[in-house]
């Protein structure tokens, strides 16, 4: 049954669903009534959890039987063609925050919920017997019913059309697959307004809210679809667009079809205080969403393999749209540092998946959903289509794509075909070598013999099997190269003349829109290093990431970059600073706490930072550019850990001016300020009181810059009182319990704590969020942290026993290897970087 997929047997046309939620009860209970076509006389029909109480065919009982092992219903049919099912069933109302579940919120003091859903990948089964498969499109009809209590409201992917006996009746939705089916009640606020082509635009959240954290979101998902429509030369094909702001959920938000879903913290934000990064954010994530009401919802994936067709896009277009829409915002470089250098790190390590992955059994579907490859990688591999095609050719593929598949169902090919309607390049010949295996190439750029060379092999991290993959490579060069470079070995010719001719040191990747790394020799590293000042932000970075990758892949040693960041320490570019701390950061896994190379270590970060802070302080002003505020955030961050008396002082009568009201602190500060509190005046009382503002406020960055100032703690008797706290739901929501442990096991003095807290609790956990595509993280989140051989023994014994587990094996494979290179490359690396570093100084 794994295999078979069932929509061969029954292809769904329509669905009347009757919903009814007893939320006192915890209970569902409805009808599913799906009309379509048998093609088949024995048919099947999703269901999960589900007590099934009656089926008719055609208003007669038929013969039925649950196979819940593969979650379906079988069928037995008098005939095929046209047939309506009428299901009755009943189920459970969940706190899993998958199908329909309650979320919890407070108001004035008074706990109260709101119902949402959350259909993908395969929840949707929960909710309502269906074909709980992509390609089963059909349309829908909702009648909802609730406990309802007065000022309450509904609202689904349609509009409502009327209220009877309590029922609150839908308009029927376009053809659309089940996993976008989304519905939601409750006492809630909204912000409303209308396109310039007339789609209802609107933004809801709990009453909890100010008013005001409304306003951001509205206003950023208005000129998204205005911009999509134009963009994409395809009108957005419903009548409204809902952003709900849903107090639990696990993902980071949810494209339904006209009612988008997301975590209050990508939605919801105060316009006078949040920091500008919150904001790039929240604008990316709900442009995101929103390029998915076309790249997703209106032409959907045929099956899961493709999943990265809808959101390798829409992580390429939240960032094309915010670009357009907020151009001052320069929003390419958080791409380059936020996308880019997640898919290279994740991508380098051997066993990775490739972009594309076959998948048959829904139990593999949720392990697909590895947010550094299908999300990052594929956008990157996207961003390449579109360097390569241009933006004309690329809306002309793309509207030829939307005309000939909308309201159906593609494969990758399908896109790659209509691409190339626009273009005399073999994209698809191209895309293939890039998302079909997984990894990508070091290009080794090197003078031979007076002539310029470069060769291709695949880039490893850690332990990795050579056999023999090959890239067709957009190079990028500023001199006279191919544009793509599938061989090998490519000679280039005389090297003095091609750089006579090119003028400047020669690069490749330019922009850094191809996803590989450059290995140069010592004569064009050289040749670029004397110069580097002159470089763009984006090459600066590049330059860093691409050293570090090559360090963690032991081709050269960390001790050659630390004297290039004290050459770009006072640079004014908010994404090279982010680079330049990033590469410093890796510089710590050299170091024990508290030894002599730790103390080095740390007049290394003062020596990088107090020029910046000097010229920026710790005031945020009104003359402060874009980059000023995000080169405050790392350089301040960089100064505490340098334990630099002159910021541990003025962030601590930082804190006293606003110990009354920690929230009036500048968002841009707030939470290095609190940190530095919890760290060094380590009052009794303190944690309490944060613990206390943490449950108390529902502005989501403000909750952030508790949760990372809450678990620096070092007093053991907090540790154990915080940790006690990951199991209790009215301080640490199951979906952001993650966050939480991550703080915790990245602290010293708490982490062997949640070590053994996750090793304790983790059939809690599992029972918790097992089914969500967010558990494997967990895994992820701890090989982040482990560098020593003892932690990798630990690592190994835990987690070996459950690599049968079919959503976890290929995560705990690919982290005991990254464990293991990063022990291995600590061990033989360890005394030249210290030595680096000291003579820095």
């Amino acid at each position: 049954m794994a295999v078979k997929r069932i929509y061969e047997t029954f292809h769904p046309e329509h669905y009347d669903l009757f919903i009814d939620v007893n939320r006192k009860e915890k209970l569902i209970t409805g009808t599913s009534t799906i009309t379509g076509e048998a093609m088949e006389t024995t048919i099947f029909v999703n269901e999960k959890y589900m007590t099934i109480k009656a089926v008719k065919a055609d208003g007669q009982d038929v013969p039925f039987e649950v196979i819940d092992a593969d979650e379906v219903i079988k069928i037995d049919l008098p005939k095929t063609g046209k047939t309506t099912v009428a299901i009755d069933y009943s189920a459970p109302l969940t706190d899993t925050m998958m199908g329909i579940y309650p979320s919890y919120y407070e108001l004035n003091g008074e706990k109260k919920q709101i119902i949402g859903t959350q259909f993908e990948t395969t929840f949707a089964r929960q909710a309502f017997p269906s074909i709980d498969e992509p390609e089963a499109k059909a349309t829908f009809t909702l009648a909802l019913k609730w406990d309802e209590e007065e000022g309450e409201i509904a609202l689904a992917n349609m509009p409502e059309i009327k209220v009877e006996d309590g029922v609150h009746y839908f308009e029927e939705t376009v053809r659309m697959s089940s996993y976008l089916v989304a519905f939601a009640f409750g006492d809630l606020q909204s912000k409303m307004t209308e396109t310039k082509s007339g789609v209802k635009i609107g933004v809801f959240a709990t009453k909890a809210h100010q008013a005001k954290e409304l306003d951001f979101a509205l206003d950023i998902a208005k000129r998204s679809i205005e911009f999509y429509e134009d963009f994409y030369q395809t009108p957005y094909p419903l009548p409204h667009s809902w952003q709900l702001a849903l107090p639990d959920f696990s993902a980071g938000a949810m494209e339904n079809w006209g009612l988008v879903t997301y975590r209050e913290a990508y939605l919801t934000l105060d316009p006078d205080n949040t920091s500008l990064q919150m904001k790039k954010l929240v604008a990316t994530v709900i442009a995101h969403e929103l390029a998915h009401q076309w790249f997703g919802d209106l032409v959907t994936m045929k099956w899961w393999d493709n999943l990265w067709l809808n959101e390798s896009f829409a992580n390429m277009m939240e960032y094309v749209a915010i670009d357009a829409i907020e151009p001052d915002w320069h929003i390419w470089e958080m791409f380059q540092s936020s996308e880019a250098a997640q898919a290279l790190t994740r991508d380098a390590t051997d066993g990775v998946q490739s972009v594309y992955v076959e998948v048959n059994d829904p139990a593999e579907i949720d392990a697909l959903f590895d947010g550094a490859i299908v999300y990052a990688k594929g956008s990157r591999m996207l961003v390449m289509v579109r360097a390569l095609l241009g933006d004309e050719a690329l809306r002309k593929g793309l509207k030829y794509y939307f005309d000939h598949h909308k309201f159906g169902n593609t494969t990758g090919d399908d896109l790659w075909d209509a691409l190339s309607t626009a273009t005399d390049l073999n994209i698809g010949e191209i895309m293939h070598t890039w998302l079909n295996q997984p990894g990508y190439p070091v290009v080794n750029a090197f003078v031979e013999d007076g002539h310029l060379k470069l060769t291709q092999k695949q880039f490893f991290v850690g332990e990795g099997e050579e056999v023999g993959r090959k890239w067709a490579i957009p190079l990028n060069a500023n001199f006279d190269a191919p544009q793509i470079m599938s061989e090998t070995e490519l000679d280039l010719g005389n090297y003095e003349d091609l750089r006579k001719q090119a003028g400047e040191a020669l690069r490749l990747n330019v922009g850094n829109s191809s996803h590989f790394i450059v290995k140069y020799d010592d004569t064009l590293m050289k040749d670029i290093l004397a110069d580097v000042a002159s470089l763009d932000p984006i090459a600066k970075l590049q330059l860093l990431q691409d050293l570090r990758l090559l360090a963690e892949g032991r081709q050269i040693s960390y001790a050659e970059i630390v004297p290039l960041l004290t050459k770009l320490a006072d640079d004014k570019s908010g994404l090279v600073n982010d680079a330049l701390y990033t590469t410093a950061a890796k510089l710590r896994q050299f170091v024990e706490v508290g030894s002599d190379e730790e103390k080095n270590l740390k007049k290394l970060y003062d020596k990088l930072s107090a020029g910046q802070v000097a010229r920026l302080g710790w005031e945020v002003k009104d003359s402060d550019s874009d980059d000023d505020q995000q080169v405050r955030q790392d350089v301040l961050s960089a100064s505490l850990y340098a334990e630099n008396a002159a910021s541990i002082k003025e962030a601590h009568e930082l804190f006293e001016a606003h110990k009354d009201d920690l929230y009036s602190l500048n968002a841009d500060v707030r939470a290095h300020v609190i940190m530095n509190e919890v760290k060094n005046f380590p009052a009794a009382g303190l944690i309490d009181q944060l613990i206390d503002e943490y449950k108390k406020t529902s502005d989501a960055s403000y909750k952030l810059d508790l949760r990372v100032a809450i678990t620096k703690t070092k007093d053991e008797a907090e540790i154990a009182k915080i940790i006690g706290y990951f199991k209790d739901a009215d301080v640490v929501k199951p979906q952001d319990l993650r966050g939480w442990f991550a703080g915790m096991l990245a602290n010293d003095a708490s982490e062997e704590a949640a070590w053994t807290w996750i090793r304790d609790e983790w059939s809690w956990l599992d029972e918790k969020i097992g089914g969500d595509m967010e558990f494997a993280t967990f895994i992820t989140v701890v090989a982040r942290q482990f560098r020593t051989a003892k932690r990798l023994a630990e690592f190994k014994e835990f987690f070996e026993p459950k690599l049968s587990q079919a959503m976890l094996t290929r995560e705990i494979k690919m982290d005991i290897k990254f464990i293991a290179a990063r022990v291995d490359l600590i061990e033989s690396e360890k005394a030249a970087v210290n030595k680096a570093v000291e003579a820095s100084l």
